[in-house]
């Protein structure tokens, strides 16, 4: 049999390469997050589905940041990319079934195009649950999202880690679950983290050598990441909040004055806003974005559910 890879050069199956085939199945395991690019890779085979006339067929997963947590608000227009394919959440509370069931319904697909979608629903799963209360076994969903819990970090780190102006923990041993630079005092920045006491959320100082990306083979200080209630954890604002601390205590690191102006653009697409970019330059405080990140969770919260397969 023909094998084709949708992630490369060609991201979307050509009527050439669909000819023979009666039916697309997607089933795979995303992470839960907008920029994570299994999900756009979901939606541009159920357009090529709908344009060649093909069933498309979603073995639903589960969702591991659960089915109830929504955070960042939507896509605009000049931030769509294959990063930020669809107007949704950067958390977005919905499994791949009903995320697929959202998209054909709301005319998301190119020009509108609505494919024959059928979704193969879970047994047993409930909203509430994250991937570690399923009792089920983790495939790597990447090499750097390699634990069940993996996850929960990833919206937690991943923005920043766009930059690759701090480390991120890939290229170490606990990827996407630190933060950390030459320029950083580990017991200071832990420290300023902790007293602003967010939710469910605590941070331990840390130095270490990565062994490769960001900073390789250079003593980094920094953090590790502890998520110690998930149910209260806001994930997405952790970024922003180390943002804001770099500001305050490394003052000439600030993130918009040091880091590569090159990046800026992948930023702002991930972040889905330029509006997040150019409002943080001027404040360095997530409190200055903060409703403008959170504008549109309850409206789309109250418009997804009625896609909801799982209660």
């Amino acid at each position: 049999l023909p094998v084709y890879s949708l992630f490369g050069k060609t991201r979307k199956a050509t009527p050439e390469m669909l000819k023979d085939v009666d039916v697309l199945v997607y089933d795979i395991q995303d992470n839960g997050c907008r920029s994570f690019t299994y999900i756009s890779s979901m939606g541009l085979a159920m357009e090529a589905a709908a344009e060649n006339g093909k069933e498309f067929v979603v073995l639903d997963r589960p969702n591991p940041l659960t089915g109830e947590k929504v955070e960042g608000c939507l896509v605009e227009d000049d931030c769509v990319s294959f990063v930020s394919q669809f107007k949704i959440p950067y958390i977005y509370g919905l499994t791949c079934g009903e995320l697929a069931t959202y998209i054909n319904e709301n005319g998301l697909l190119k020009n509108g195009v609505k494919c024959n979608l059928k979704v193969v629903r879970m047994k047993g799963w409930k909203r509430k649950m994250d991937y570690e209360q399923t009792g089920l076994q983790w495939i790597p969903s990447s090499p750097h999202v390699p634990h069940g819990n993996s996850s929960f970090y990833y919206p937690a780190t991943g923005i920043v880690g766009e930059f690759g102006y701090v480390s991120i923990g890939v290229g170490y041993t606990i990827p996407f679950e630190m933060f950390g630079a030459p320029w950083i005092n580990s017991s200071e920045f832990a420290k300023a983290l902790n007293e602003l006491n967010l939710p469910g959320i605590k941070f331990r100082a840390l130095d270490y050598n990565p062994f490769y990306s960001v900073y390789k083979g250079e003593n980094v200080g920094g953090v590790q990441v502890y998520i110690t209630d998930y149910s209260v954890a806001q994930l997405t604002p952790v970024n922003f909040y180390v943002m804001e601390t770099v500001a305050k205590l490394y003052p000439d690191h600030k993130f918009f004055e040091k880091a590569d102006k090159g990046r800026f653009r992948m930023f702002d697409i991930v972040c889905g806003s330029e509006y997040i970019r150019k409002t943080f330059t001027e404040h360095n405080t997530f409190e200055s974005i903060r409703e403008y990140w959170n504008k549109d969770v309850e409206s789309f919260r109250k418009l997804s559910s009625k896609y909801y397969l799982y209660r």
